[in-house]
Protein backbone atom coordinates (compact mmCIF):
# COMPACT_ATOMS: atom_id res chain seq x y z
CA UNK A 1 0.00 0.00 0.00
CA UNK A 2 1.37 3.45 -0.94
CA UNK A 3 2.49 5.79 1.84
CA UNK A 4 0.99 8.70 -0.11
CA UNK A 5 -2.59 9.73 0.68
CA UNK A 6 -5.41 9.09 -1.76
CA UNK A 7 -7.59 12.07 -2.64
CA UNK A 8 -11.04 12.85 -3.93
CA UNK A 9 -12.11 16.18 -5.43
CA UNK A 10 -15.80 17.07 -5.44
CA UNK A 11 -17.02 19.72 -7.86
CA UNK A 12 -15.09 22.61 -9.37
CA UNK A 13 -14.52 21.18 -12.84
CA UNK A 14 -15.72 24.57 -14.13
CA UNK A 15 -13.51 26.47 -11.66
CA UNK A 16 -10.35 25.16 -9.96
CA UNK A 17 -10.46 21.33 -9.90
CA UNK A 18 -8.56 20.87 -13.15
CA UNK A 19 -5.54 22.80 -11.88
CA UNK A 20 -5.67 21.03 -8.50
CA UNK A 21 -5.72 17.66 -10.26
CA UNK A 22 -2.70 18.66 -12.35
CA UNK A 23 -0.81 19.49 -9.15
CA UNK A 24 -1.76 16.23 -7.41
CA UNK A 25 -1.05 13.95 -10.37
CA UNK A 26 1.07 15.86 -12.91
CA UNK A 27 1.54 14.09 -16.27
CA UNK A 28 5.25 14.80 -15.80
CA UNK A 29 6.79 14.91 -12.36
CA UNK A 30 6.23 13.32 -8.98
CA UNK A 31 2.72 12.57 -7.81
CA UNK A 32 1.50 13.87 -4.48
CA UNK A 33 -1.27 11.28 -4.07
CA UNK A 34 -1.52 7.55 -4.76
CA UNK A 35 -4.95 7.67 -6.35
CA UNK A 36 -7.20 10.56 -7.44
CA UNK A 37 -10.93 10.55 -8.11
CA UNK A 38 -12.72 13.66 -9.38
CA UNK A 39 -16.51 13.77 -9.06
CA UNK A 40 -18.75 16.40 -10.64
CA UNK A 41 -21.98 16.80 -12.58
CA UNK A 42 -20.36 17.49 -15.95
CA UNK A 43 -19.41 15.03 -18.67
CA UNK A 44 -15.79 15.04 -19.83
CA UNK A 45 -16.28 12.80 -22.87
CA UNK A 46 -17.87 14.54 -24.65
CA UNK A 47 -17.15 17.61 -22.54
CA UNK A 48 -20.14 19.63 -21.32
CA UNK A 49 -17.93 22.31 -19.76
CA UNK A 50 -14.60 23.88 -20.74
CA UNK A 51 -11.66 21.61 -19.87
CA UNK A 52 -8.59 23.38 -21.31
CA UNK A 53 -5.91 21.72 -23.40
CA UNK A 54 -3.98 20.00 -20.61
CA UNK A 55 -6.63 18.44 -18.37
CA UNK A 56 -7.37 15.47 -20.68
CA UNK A 57 -3.69 14.47 -20.27
CA UNK A 58 -4.20 14.41 -16.49
CA UNK A 59 -7.26 12.18 -16.83
CA UNK A 60 -5.49 9.78 -19.21
CA UNK A 61 -3.08 8.62 -16.50
CA UNK A 62 -3.38 5.43 -14.43
CA UNK A 63 -4.91 5.76 -10.95
CA UNK A 64 -6.79 8.89 -12.02
CA UNK A 65 -10.55 8.61 -12.38
CA UNK A 66 -13.31 11.01 -13.34
CA UNK A 67 -16.84 10.17 -12.28
CA UNK A 68 -19.87 12.06 -13.53
CA UNK A 69 -22.43 12.10 -10.75
CA UNK A 70 -25.43 13.92 -9.28
CA UNK A 71 -24.07 15.21 -5.99
CA UNK A 72 -27.51 16.19 -4.70
CA UNK A 73 -28.23 12.49 -3.99
CA UNK A 74 -26.73 11.18 -0.70
CA UNK A 75 -26.40 7.56 -1.91
CA UNK A 76 -24.48 8.73 -4.98
CA UNK A 77 -22.07 10.73 -2.81
CA UNK A 78 -21.66 7.75 -0.45
CA UNK A 79 -20.73 5.46 -3.34
CA UNK A 80 -18.21 8.05 -4.61
CA UNK A 81 -16.30 7.59 -1.35
CA UNK A 82 -15.91 3.84 -1.95
CA UNK A 83 -12.35 3.33 -3.25
CA UNK A 84 -11.54 1.08 -6.20
CA UNK A 85 -10.73 -2.55 -5.31
CA UNK A 86 -7.32 -2.83 -3.70
CA UNK A 87 -7.00 0.92 -3.07
CA UNK A 88 -6.87 2.66 0.30
CA UNK A 89 -9.89 4.70 1.45
CA UNK A 90 -9.82 8.35 0.46
CA UNK A 91 -8.08 10.32 3.19
CA UNK A 92 -7.98 13.84 1.67
CA UNK A 93 -11.24 15.44 0.50
CA UNK A 94 -11.27 18.67 -1.50
CA UNK A 95 -14.69 20.32 -1.62
CA UNK A 96 -14.82 22.69 -4.59
CA UNK A 97 -18.59 22.44 -5.02
CA UNK A 98 -20.96 25.41 -5.20
CA UNK A 99 -23.01 27.32 -7.75
CA UNK A 100 -21.04 30.20 -9.30
CA UNK A 101 -23.55 31.49 -11.85
CA UNK A 102 -24.72 34.66 -10.15
CA UNK A 103 -28.03 34.81 -12.03
CA UNK A 104 -29.28 31.56 -10.45
CA UNK A 105 -32.16 31.64 -7.98
CA UNK A 106 -31.79 31.31 -4.23
CA UNK A 107 -33.50 27.90 -4.40
CA UNK A 108 -30.77 26.69 -6.76
CA UNK A 109 -28.08 28.21 -4.50
CA UNK A 110 -29.43 26.25 -1.54
CA UNK A 111 -29.67 23.02 -3.54
CA UNK A 112 -26.32 23.16 -5.37
CA UNK A 113 -24.17 24.95 -2.80
CA UNK A 114 -25.49 24.35 0.72
CA UNK A 115 -27.16 20.94 0.33
CA UNK A 116 -24.40 19.39 -1.79
CA UNK A 117 -21.65 20.46 0.63
CA UNK A 118 -23.72 19.15 3.57
CA UNK A 119 -24.13 15.73 1.96
CA UNK A 120 -20.39 15.51 1.21
CA UNK A 121 -19.35 16.89 4.62
CA UNK A 122 -21.53 14.44 6.58
CA UNK A 123 -20.29 11.49 4.55
CA UNK A 124 -16.66 12.59 4.92
CA UNK A 125 -17.10 12.80 8.70
CA UNK A 126 -18.68 9.34 8.74
CA UNK A 127 -15.73 7.97 6.76
CA UNK A 128 -13.27 9.57 9.21
CA UNK A 129 -11.16 11.25 6.52
CA UNK A 130 -7.95 13.00 7.54
CA UNK A 131 -8.55 16.29 5.74
CA UNK A 132 -11.55 18.17 4.35
CA UNK A 133 -10.64 21.41 2.58
CA UNK A 134 -13.44 23.72 1.51
CA UNK A 135 -12.65 26.28 -1.22
CA UNK A 136 -14.54 29.52 -0.70
CA UNK A 137 -14.85 31.68 -3.82
CA UNK A 138 -14.64 35.52 -3.53
CA UNK A 139 -18.24 35.96 -2.39
CA UNK A 140 -17.54 38.69 0.17
CA UNK A 141 -17.27 42.45 0.28
CA UNK A 142 -14.74 44.06 2.57
CA UNK A 143 -14.88 47.60 3.98
CA UNK A 144 -12.68 50.43 2.74
CA UNK A 145 -10.23 49.94 5.61
CA UNK A 146 -8.11 46.96 4.67
CA UNK A 147 -6.61 44.53 4.04
CA UNK A 148 -8.77 42.31 6.25
CA UNK A 149 -7.62 39.33 8.24
CA UNK A 150 -9.61 36.18 8.99
CA UNK A 151 -11.00 37.46 12.29
CA UNK A 152 -12.89 40.29 10.65
CA UNK A 153 -16.54 39.72 9.86
CA UNK A 154 -16.61 40.18 6.08
CA UNK A 155 -20.07 40.29 4.50
CA UNK A 156 -21.47 38.11 1.69
CA UNK A 157 -22.91 40.29 -1.08
CA UNK A 158 -25.76 38.63 -3.01
CA UNK A 159 -28.31 35.91 -2.08
CA UNK A 160 -26.07 33.37 -3.83
CA UNK A 161 -23.13 34.54 -1.70
CA UNK A 162 -25.13 34.33 1.52
CA UNK A 163 -25.62 30.60 0.92
CA UNK A 164 -21.92 30.13 0.21
CA UNK A 165 -21.34 31.69 3.63
CA UNK A 166 -24.10 29.67 5.29
CA UNK A 167 -22.41 26.56 3.90
CA UNK A 168 -19.30 27.38 5.96
CA UNK A 169 -21.36 27.69 9.12
CA UNK A 170 -22.96 24.33 8.47
CA UNK A 171 -19.66 22.55 7.74
CA UNK A 172 -18.01 24.15 10.77
CA UNK A 173 -20.80 22.74 12.95
CA UNK A 174 -19.87 19.14 12.02
CA UNK A 175 -17.59 18.60 15.01
CA UNK A 176 -15.67 15.56 13.80
CA UNK A 177 -15.06 16.91 10.29
CA UNK A 178 -11.34 17.82 9.78
CA UNK A 179 -12.34 21.06 8.07
CA UNK A 180 -10.15 23.86 6.75
CA UNK A 181 -11.65 26.81 4.87
CA UNK A 182 -9.58 28.50 2.16
CA UNK A 183 -11.00 31.92 1.18
CA UNK A 184 -9.52 33.08 -2.10
CA UNK A 185 -9.36 36.27 -4.11
CA UNK A 186 -10.27 36.65 -7.78
CA UNK A 187 -8.60 33.84 -9.72
CA UNK A 188 -6.57 34.16 -12.91
CA UNK A 189 -4.12 31.95 -14.77
CA UNK A 190 -3.87 29.47 -17.66
CA UNK A 191 -7.19 27.89 -18.65
CA UNK A 192 -9.14 29.91 -16.05
CA UNK A 193 -12.19 31.19 -17.92
CA UNK A 194 -14.61 31.86 -15.04
CA UNK A 195 -15.01 34.91 -12.84
CA UNK A 196 -13.98 38.54 -13.02
CA UNK A 197 -10.43 38.62 -14.38
CA UNK A 198 -10.81 36.43 -17.51
CA UNK A 199 -13.74 38.68 -18.49
CA UNK A 200 -11.71 41.85 -17.88
CA UNK A 201 -8.77 40.41 -19.86
CA UNK A 202 -11.08 39.60 -22.78
CA UNK A 203 -12.76 43.02 -22.76
CA UNK A 204 -9.43 44.86 -22.41
CA UNK A 205 -8.19 43.08 -25.54
CA UNK A 206 -11.25 44.40 -27.39
CA UNK A 207 -10.49 48.00 -26.42
CA UNK A 208 -6.90 47.44 -27.46
CA UNK A 209 -8.12 46.17 -30.82
CA UNK A 210 -10.37 49.24 -31.20
CA UNK A 211 -7.61 51.60 -29.96
CA UNK A 212 -9.99 53.07 -27.40
CA UNK A 213 -9.65 53.55 -23.63
CA UNK A 214 -11.47 51.11 -21.38
CA UNK A 215 -13.66 53.03 -18.91
CA UNK A 216 -15.39 52.30 -15.61
CA UNK A 217 -17.76 54.40 -13.48
CA UNK A 218 -16.13 53.27 -10.21
CA UNK A 219 -13.49 55.96 -9.71
CA UNK A 220 -10.98 56.59 -8.25
CA UNK A 221 -10.41 52.84 -8.32
CA UNK A 222 -8.79 52.35 -4.93
CA UNK A 223 -11.10 49.48 -4.00
CA UNK A 224 -9.32 46.16 -3.57
CA UNK A 225 -9.95 43.44 -6.15
CA UNK A 226 -7.28 41.10 -4.84
CA UNK A 227 -5.95 38.47 -7.22
CA UNK A 228 -4.64 34.94 -6.80
CA UNK A 229 -2.99 32.77 -9.44
CA UNK A 230 -4.57 29.37 -10.09
CA UNK A 231 -1.24 27.70 -9.21
CA UNK A 232 -1.50 29.17 -5.71
CA UNK A 233 -5.13 28.11 -5.34
CA UNK A 234 -3.97 24.53 -6.00
CA UNK A 235 -0.89 24.87 -3.81
CA UNK A 236 -2.90 26.41 -0.99
CA UNK A 237 -5.49 23.63 -1.06
CA UNK A 238 -2.77 20.98 -0.83
CA UNK A 239 -0.93 22.83 1.96
CA UNK A 240 -4.17 23.12 3.97
CA UNK A 241 -4.89 19.39 3.57
CA UNK A 242 -1.44 18.36 4.78
CA UNK A 243 -1.63 20.81 7.68
CA UNK A 244 -4.92 19.62 9.14
CA UNK A 245 -4.10 15.95 8.51
CA UNK A 246 -1.11 16.38 10.80
CA UNK A 247 -3.08 18.19 13.54
CA UNK A 248 -6.71 17.07 13.57
CA UNK A 249 -9.70 19.40 13.88
CA UNK A 250 -9.50 20.14 17.60
CA UNK A 251 -5.88 21.31 17.51
CA UNK A 252 -6.44 23.09 14.19
CA UNK A 253 -9.31 25.05 15.76
CA UNK A 254 -7.09 26.05 18.68
CA UNK A 255 -4.33 27.15 16.30
CA UNK A 256 -6.31 28.86 13.55
CA UNK A 257 -10.03 28.69 14.40
CA UNK A 258 -12.27 31.65 13.61
CA UNK A 259 -15.91 32.32 14.47
CA UNK A 260 -18.20 32.26 11.45
CA UNK A 261 -21.01 34.76 12.04
CA UNK A 262 -24.61 34.74 10.85
CA UNK A 263 -25.50 36.76 7.72
CA UNK A 264 -28.75 35.24 6.54
CA UNK A 265 -32.50 35.65 6.86
CA UNK A 266 -33.70 33.90 10.03
CA UNK A 267 -36.88 32.67 8.33
CA UNK A 268 -35.02 31.12 5.40
CA UNK A 269 -32.57 29.40 7.74
CA UNK A 270 -35.44 27.98 9.80
CA UNK A 271 -36.96 26.48 6.64
CA UNK A 272 -33.69 24.88 5.42
CA UNK A 273 -32.66 21.54 6.86
CA UNK A 274 -29.15 21.35 8.33
CA UNK A 275 -28.54 25.04 9.02
CA UNK A 276 -27.09 26.34 12.29
CA UNK A 277 -29.31 28.38 14.57
CA UNK A 278 -28.73 32.09 13.87
CA UNK A 279 -27.18 32.75 17.29
CA UNK A 280 -24.59 29.98 16.88
CA UNK A 281 -21.00 30.99 16.14
CA UNK A 282 -19.35 27.81 14.85
CA UNK A 283 -15.55 27.80 14.71
CA UNK A 284 -13.30 26.44 11.97
CA UNK A 285 -9.76 27.08 10.71
CA UNK A 286 -10.00 29.82 8.06
CA UNK A 287 -7.22 31.09 5.81
CA UNK A 288 -7.21 33.92 3.27
CA UNK A 289 -5.28 33.30 0.05
CA UNK A 290 -4.45 36.20 -2.25
CA UNK A 291 -1.15 37.19 -3.86
CA UNK A 292 1.10 40.05 -2.74
CA UNK A 293 0.03 42.43 -5.52
CA UNK A 294 -2.49 44.26 -3.32
CA UNK A 295 -4.49 44.62 -6.51
CA UNK A 296 -7.00 47.45 -6.86
CA UNK A 297 -9.35 48.29 -9.69
CA UNK A 298 -7.12 51.14 -10.88
CA UNK A 299 -3.91 49.09 -10.71
CA UNK A 300 -5.38 45.96 -12.28
CA UNK A 301 -7.25 47.85 -14.99
CA UNK A 302 -4.14 49.84 -15.91
CA UNK A 303 -1.89 46.77 -16.03
CA UNK A 304 -4.27 44.73 -18.18
CA UNK A 305 -5.15 47.52 -20.63
CA UNK A 306 -1.46 48.48 -20.94
CA UNK A 307 -0.71 44.89 -21.90
CA UNK A 308 -3.15 45.27 -24.81
CA UNK A 309 -1.81 48.68 -25.83
CA UNK A 310 -4.55 50.92 -24.48
CA UNK A 311 -5.48 52.81 -21.28
CA UNK A 312 -7.84 52.47 -18.32
CA UNK A 313 -9.92 55.52 -17.46
CA UNK A 314 -12.82 56.62 -15.27
CA UNK A 315 -15.98 58.36 -16.37
CA UNK A 316 -16.29 62.00 -15.38
CA UNK A 317 -18.68 62.87 -12.54
CA UNK A 318 -21.38 63.90 -15.03
CA UNK A 319 -20.94 60.80 -17.21
CA UNK A 320 -20.93 58.67 -14.09
CA UNK A 321 -24.21 60.14 -12.79
CA UNK A 322 -25.91 59.71 -16.16
CA UNK A 323 -24.64 56.13 -16.46
CA UNK A 324 -26.10 55.19 -13.07
CA UNK A 325 -29.47 56.72 -14.00
CA UNK A 326 -29.61 54.71 -17.22
CA UNK A 327 -27.77 51.53 -16.19
CA UNK A 328 -29.85 49.18 -18.34
CA UNK A 329 -29.23 51.33 -21.43
CA UNK A 330 -25.53 51.58 -20.61
CA UNK A 331 -25.21 47.80 -20.23
CA UNK A 332 -26.79 47.19 -23.62
CA UNK A 333 -24.81 49.94 -25.36
CA UNK A 334 -21.51 48.71 -23.93
CA UNK A 335 -22.23 45.15 -24.95
CA UNK A 336 -23.12 46.09 -28.52
CA UNK A 337 -19.51 47.28 -28.85
CA UNK A 338 -17.98 44.41 -26.88
CA UNK A 339 -19.80 41.46 -28.38
CA UNK A 340 -19.74 42.74 -31.94
CA UNK A 341 -16.04 43.55 -31.86
CA UNK A 342 -15.13 40.27 -30.13
CA UNK A 343 -17.01 38.37 -32.84
CA UNK A 344 -15.09 40.33 -35.47
CA UNK A 345 -11.79 39.47 -33.75
CA UNK A 346 -12.67 35.78 -33.66
CA UNK A 347 -13.67 35.75 -37.33
CA UNK A 348 -10.61 37.66 -38.56
CA UNK A 349 -8.25 35.47 -36.55
CA UNK A 350 -5.82 33.33 -38.54
CA UNK A 351 -7.18 30.69 -38.39
CA UNK A 352 -10.72 31.80 -37.46
CA UNK A 353 -11.90 30.82 -33.96
CA UNK A 354 -15.08 28.77 -34.17
CA UNK A 355 -15.46 27.94 -30.48
CA UNK A 356 -14.20 29.69 -27.35
CA UNK A 357 -15.12 29.57 -23.65
CA UNK A 358 -14.43 33.31 -23.40
CA UNK A 359 -17.29 35.75 -23.40
CA UNK A 360 -17.23 39.52 -23.91
CA UNK A 361 -20.71 40.17 -22.50
CA UNK A 362 -20.71 42.25 -19.31
CA UNK A 363 -23.96 42.11 -17.35
CA UNK A 364 -24.97 44.07 -14.25
CA UNK A 365 -22.90 41.77 -12.04
CA UNK A 366 -19.76 42.23 -14.16
CA UNK A 367 -20.19 46.01 -14.18
CA UNK A 368 -20.91 46.33 -10.45
CA UNK A 369 -18.43 47.61 -7.90
CA UNK A 370 -16.03 45.19 -6.20
CA UNK A 371 -14.37 45.49 -2.80
CA UNK A 372 -12.26 42.54 -1.74
CA UNK A 373 -9.06 43.16 0.16
CA UNK A 374 -7.58 40.27 2.18
CA UNK A 375 -4.54 40.02 4.42
CA UNK A 376 -2.62 36.87 3.44
CA UNK A 377 -0.12 36.73 6.31
CA UNK A 378 -1.89 34.02 8.36
CA UNK A 379 -1.51 31.19 5.83
CA UNK A 380 2.17 32.10 5.48
CA UNK A 381 2.83 32.14 9.22
CA UNK A 382 0.63 29.28 10.45
CA UNK A 383 0.91 26.79 7.58
CA UNK A 384 4.18 28.07 6.13
CA UNK A 385 2.71 28.45 2.65
CA UNK A 386 4.95 30.26 0.17
CA UNK A 387 3.29 31.88 -2.81
CA UNK A 388 4.31 30.39 -6.17
CA UNK A 389 3.06 33.46 -8.06
CA UNK A 390 3.30 36.36 -5.60
CA UNK A 391 2.77 39.11 -8.21
CA UNK A 392 0.29 39.80 -10.99
CA UNK A 393 2.53 40.61 -13.99
CA UNK A 394 2.50 41.13 -17.74
CA UNK A 395 4.46 37.88 -18.08
CA UNK A 396 1.64 36.03 -16.31
CA UNK A 397 -0.91 37.65 -18.64
CA UNK A 398 1.20 36.67 -21.64
CA UNK A 399 1.23 33.06 -20.47
CA UNK A 400 -2.58 33.10 -20.12
CA UNK A 401 -3.16 34.53 -23.59
CA UNK A 402 -0.50 32.37 -25.27
CA UNK A 403 -2.05 29.16 -23.90
CA UNK A 404 -5.50 30.22 -25.05
CA UNK A 405 -4.04 31.01 -28.48
CA UNK A 406 -2.28 27.63 -28.66
CA UNK A 407 -5.49 25.72 -27.98
CA UNK A 408 -7.53 27.84 -30.42
CA UNK A 409 -9.61 29.78 -27.89
CA UNK A 410 -8.05 33.23 -28.46
CA UNK A 411 -7.79 35.16 -31.73
CA UNK A 412 -4.41 35.20 -33.48
CA UNK A 413 -4.41 38.63 -35.12
CA UNK A 414 -1.72 40.05 -37.37
CA UNK A 415 0.66 42.31 -35.47
CA UNK A 416 -0.84 41.41 -32.07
Amino acid sequence: MSSKPSAIIFGGLNTCSRALAALLVPPEGERLVSHLRIVDRFSVNPPTTYLGAEFPKVLAQPDVEYRQANLTIPSVVASAFDPPPGKAPYSYVFDLTGEINHDRSEVIAIKLTFNVARIIGLEAARRKVNAYVRLQQPVYETSDKGPHDEKEDVKPVRPLDVWWHETLRMLASIDDLPLVVLRIGFVYGPYVEFGLYPLVITVASIYGYMNKPMKTPWGPGKDGVNTVHIDDVSGGLWACAKWIASLGRQQANLTAGEKIYFHNDRTKVKDTEGTCIPDAQPVAPVFNLVDDSEMTMAKGGSMITEFFGTTFEFYSFFENAMAKLKLDDVVEEINEHHVGTWTEMLQTSNPPIVQTPLDAYMDHWALSRRKLSYNNSKIKKVIGYKLVRPQFTHDALREVVDKWKAEGSWPALEGR
